[in-house]
C-alpha cells in the first residue's frame, strides 16, 4: 500500500448502510476510466466519484471533498493506493499531493502515459460531443524537460502575509512555495517566491523568449487600486523552420504559456493551410497577431488578412507588431458581431485561423465562418469538449476533419491543445 496524502489527516470510513458520504468520509474505491478535467471516474454505491491523485485501474482509498446526500456525484482525493498502476510513479514535485498545490493533476503518472491519458479524453469529448469516433495521439512539444520546467508565464497567489504561492485544487487558500517545477528556471530565479508582496492579491511572473530577464507584475488587492496599474511589455521571438517573427505582448496578456508552444502551432499551421501568394485570410481571436503576422507573409503585399480581436490591450500590441505588413487589418471587435456581418454582406475568404478561448467559438461563429466558404479553417483548440461542440456546429454546415493534431502544451497537468483542419464536403471523420 502506497500512501499520498502524509498531511492531511484521517476521516471516517464507509461502511455498507453507513448512510451517504459526506465531506471527509473515506471510500474504497476502484478506479475507473480517465474524464476530462484531471481526475478518474469511479463509483459508490451507483454514484459517480470524481477521483484525483488515481490512475485507471487503480484500487485507492480516497477521501470525500465534495458532495452530500443530494448531490449528484462525490469528489474525492485519493490519499492511499491499496494496488497502483504499473505508469504511477513518485510526483516529482514535493507540493504535488492531496491538499497541496492543485496546478498539476498527473504529477503522479509517467509522462509518455500523461499523453495516453489526454489522448484518451479527447477521443472520449469527439465521441460523446460530436458523434466522432477518431483516435489522436498526444504529442510532446519541444522545450520542456520531461514534463517540467516550461512554463514561462506564472500568476502567483499571494496570502495575507505577503507570501507568493499557488492555490490547492477548487481552493482560494494560497500555499506558499518555494519553488514551482513546471515554470522555467527564469521564472523561479526572479526571485518572485522569496520577495514580500505586501498589499497584493497576486503576482505575475513571465520569462519572455531570448534572454531578456523575466519580468513580475504585482497585483494590488484592492480592484480600485488596479485602475491604470502599469504593465510592461515583453518581447517574444519565434523561429520556427520557415518562418520567423517578434512580439511586443503585455505581460499580462495572453501569450502561449509553454516555451515552444507558438513555434510548434505556428509551423503545423502554415504547413497545414500552404496559403498562396494573393489569398484572403481572417485570423479570429487574433489576440496580438502571432497567426496574423505568419499569414501575411505568406500571402504577400497583393494578398490581406483581417484579423479580429476584441481585448483592447490585444489590439493595441496587435497593431503594433504588424505596422509593418500593411496587407494586415486590425480590427478591434467582438468575432461573433464580425464574421455575422461578413456573412450577412455575402463576403467570402480563403483561409481562416479560429483560436478562440476555452469556451470555443460556439455554434453562430462556426456557421457564419462557413458561410464564408474558406478553402481551409485552421481551428486552434485548448478544451477538447469545446472543440468536439464545434466541430458538430461545423459538420452541421458543411466542413469536416482533413487532419488534427493534438499537443502537450501543459504537461503535468490536464490540459491539452488541439490543431483541427477543416475543409468543406468532409472525406473522413
Amino acid at each position: 500500500m502506497t500512501s499520498v496524502d502524509a498531511a492531511s489527516g484521517r476521516g471516517r470510513d464507509a461502511t455498507p448502510g453507513d448512510g451517504s458520504p459526506t465531506v471527509g468520509t473515506l471510500l474504497e474505491l476502484d478506479v475507473g476510466p480517465v474524464a476530462h478535467g484531471g481526475h478518474c471516474v469511479a463509483r459508490h454505491e451507483g454514484r459517480v466519484v470524481f477521483v484525483r491523485h488515481a490512475l485507471p485501474g487503480e484500487r485507492v482509498r480516497a477521501r470525500v471533498t465534495e458532495g452530500g446526500e443530494d448531490a449528484r456525484f462525490l469528489r474525492a482525493d485519493a490519499v492511499e493506493v491499496l494496488a497502483a498502476s504499473s505508469q504511477r510513479v513518485t510526483p516529482p514535485c514535493p507540493y504535488a499531493h492531496p491538499g497541496g498545490c492543485g496546478g498539476c493533476d498527473w504529477q503522479h503518472a509517467a509522462p509518455a502515459y500523461t499523453r495516453e491519458l489526454k489522448a484518451a479524453v479527447v477521443a472520449e469529448q469527439l465521441h460523446r460531443l460530436a458523434g466522432l469516433d477518431r483516435e489522436v495521439a498526444v504529442e510532446p512539444v519541444p522545450g520542456d524537460q520531461q514534463g517540467l520546467r516550461w512554463r514561462t508565464r506564472v500568476e502567483f497567489a499571494v496570502d495575507e502575509r505577503g507570501r507568493a504561492g499557488l492555490r490547492p485544487h477548487r481552493s482560494h487558500d494560497v500555499i506558499p512555495v518555494e519553488d514551482c517545477l513546471i515554470a522555467t528556471r527564469a521564472v523561479v530565479d526572479s526571485g518572485v517566491l522569496q520577495a514580500e508582496w505586501e498589499g497584493c492579491s497576486a503576482v505575475d511572473t513571465v520569462a519572455p523568449g531570448g534572454r531578456a530577464p523575466a519580468v513580475t507584475v504585482p497585483v494590488p488587492r484592492g480592484r480600485a487600486d488596479r485602475r491604470g496599474m502599469p504593465v510592461p511589455t515583453v518581447r517574444e521571438r519565434v523561429t520556427t523552420p520557415t518562418w520567423s517573427g517578434e512580439f511586443d505582448v503585455s505581460a499580462r496578456g495572453f501569450w502561449q504559456v509553454h516555451v515552444g508552444a507558438a513555434a510548434t502551432f505556428v509551423e503545423h499551421v502554415l504547413r497545414e493551410l500552404a496559403p498562396r501568394e494573393g489569398e484572403r485570410a481572417l485570423d479570429l481571436y487574433c489576440g496580438v497577431g502571432l497567426f496574423a503576422a505568419a499569414l501575411a507573409d505568406a500571402v504577400g503585399p497583393s494578398g490581406s488578412v483581417r484579423a479580429v480581436e476584441a481585448d483592447q490591450r490585444a489590439v493595441v500590441d496587435a497593431r503594433a507588431n504588424l505596422a509593418d505588413r500593411p496587407q494586415v487589418r486590425v480590427r478591434r471587435s467582438r468575432v461573433d458581431r464580425e464574421v455575422a456581418m461578413l456573412a450577412r454582406r455575402g463576403g467570402t475568404t480563403d483561409l481562416v485561423v479560429l483560436d478562440p478561448p476555452r469556451t470555443g467559438a460556439g455554434r453562430a461563429v462556426v456557421r457564419d465562418v462557413a458561410a464564408l466558404r474558406p478553402r481551409l479553417v485552421a481551428y486552434v483548440a485548448c478544451d477538447p469538449a469545446a472543440l468536439a461542440r464545434d466541430l458538430a456546429y461545423a459538420r452541421e454546415a458543411g466542413y469536416g476533419i482533413r487532419s488534427l493534431r493534438a499537443f502537450d502544451a501543459f504537461p503535468m497537468t490536464h490540459h491539452v491543445e488541439c490543431i483541427a483542419v477543416l475543409e468543406p464536403h468532409p472525406t473522413s471523420d
